[in-house]
């Protein structure tokens, strides 16, 4: 019998590049609502894309039969946010074998000692600010030196400030244009010989990390035929802990903005009749984090009639599935009491992707990324109080990532006795 096929909804014109930097995280949900469609046509820097949304759809693109990861993300994301031969470019059996060499730390006790170096950090962070702090900066810091220390990575006093500032650049000059995108992958470049040098000292036993540490772990996994994986991998690896617990700081970011910008849910929270897990995961949902996520498509199949082509480009929207009507009750309301009976899902609530934590493509540092913002509540509701002077707290929609113009500045910063 004959399969039915039909034309997939196409954006017309030679290349919409600049439409996604002019709209940022709002180009696919436009798209997807002028089209009613949950998929579309278009072509990004010369090349034909589709464009996906929702949760059938994520269901599909986490579908390692019709999807690999292999050449899916830009030279430029590579050079600067990824790290070439990481994790996220493997598919099968290399990536299920790489992904729980990172699976190995994400156990609780391991989270919760994480989660008290962030504490211990926060502590010395804001009992040293004097009067102001600006809250991004600050964040950054606080997790990169809690980060390096649970990763076994050394970090001198004279090296906090050059070493955060690389982590930051990671994440934000992956789609930079011009100096940005040039100091971005000179960072790279540094971070990972910096690191690749600690690889080379563990592997000659002249720096002994301890076990169950990123930088033990990591120097000593061995591939699938046994061998240990080359030093620049285990670099990228370990910058793969490093540069995305540093990005959490976004999230610290919208953490402390939404207990300042929705008083009412902050005093739920502060009388026990929301959860802080539930707080956090709204955060998570309504505020912008990464747009998209990619792969290609490994061998031709039809979907719902709509026939993909292998090799083709295929993207993933991830905040406007978080923002999608159809799986969310007034989506762009800021409302943490939905989680109090959400069944939990792998495709509808995908912040930063979707899938299977454990053996799939979703985020290995899920759980430690929700642990460090619950982690910020305490902090933040319950130990500190302080003041929020006049500043500019508008976010950008077409800047990547998305943040506070002012960095959300803080003052009159004291510990709650």
């Amino acid at each position: 019998m004959m399969t039915m096929t039909r034309p997939i909804p196409k954006e017309e014109g030679l290349d919409h590049s600049l439409a996604f930097l002019r709209e940022g995280y709002l180009y696919v949900p436009n798209r997807r609502k002028s089209f009613q469609s949950n998929l579309f046509e278009t072509r990004l820097l010369g090349e034909r894309v589709i464009c996906l949304g929702g949760g059938e759809a994520a269901a599909l693109f986490y579908d390692a039969d019709k999807f690999v990861r292999k050449d899916a993300a830009p030279k430029r994301l590579l050079k600067t946010l990824f790290g070439e031969d990481g994790v996220q470019t493997l598919d099968g059996s290399a990536h299920t074998h790489r992904k729980q060499m990172f699976m190995a730390l994400m156990f609780p006790q391991n989270i919760k000692r994480l989660t008290k170096l962030v504490s211990r950090e926060w502590e010395r962070a804001l009992d040293a600010s004097a009067d102001e702090t600006v809250l991004y900066d600050t964040a950054q810091e606080v997790l990169m030196r809690a980060v390096c220390e649970w990763a076994g990575v050394p970090l001198r006093e004279s090296e906090v400030a050059r070493r955060t500032d690389e982590m930051r650049l990671l994440f934000e000059s992956g789609t930079a244009l011009g100096p940005k995108h040039v100091r971005g992958r000179a960072a790279r470049s540094s971070a990972e010989a910096w690191v690749r040098g600690m690889v080379e000292e563990v592997r000659k036993n002249r720096l002994l990390p301890n076990e169950q540490t990123a930088l033990y772990e990591f120097s000593w996994h061995r591939d699938e035929a046994g061998h240990l994986l080359p030093a620049d991998v285990v670099a990228v690896e370990v910058i793969n802990i490093l540069r995305p617990t540093v990005a959490v700081s976004i999230y610290v970011l919208f953490t402390v903005l939404a207990l300042h910008q929705f008083p009412e849910a902050r005093d739920r929270l502060a009388r026990g009749e929301t959860e802080p897990t539930w707080f956090v995961q709204e955060v998570r949902r309504f505020y912008p984090f990464f747009p998209v996520t990619a792969a290609r498509v490994k061998q031709d199949f039809a979907w719902n009639g709509f026939t993909f082509e292998e090799g083709t480009l295929v993207l993933l929207d991830l905040y406007g599935t978080n923002h999608d009507p159809s799986l969310w009750t007034e989506p762009d309301t800021f409302n943490p009491d939905r989680f109090k009976d959400w069944t939990e899902s792998p495709f509808t609530f995908i912040p930063q992707g979707g899938g299977d934590v454990d053996f799939g493509h979703r985020c290995a540092g899920e759980h430690v990324t929700i642990a460090i913002m619950r982690e910020t509540i305490d902090v933040f509701l319950t130990r500190y109080r302080y003041e929020v002077p006049p500043q500019d707290l508008s976010y950008s929609f077409v800047d990547f990532p998305s943040l506070p113009k002012s960095r959300f500045v803080l003052n009159q910063i004291q510990k709650n006795e």
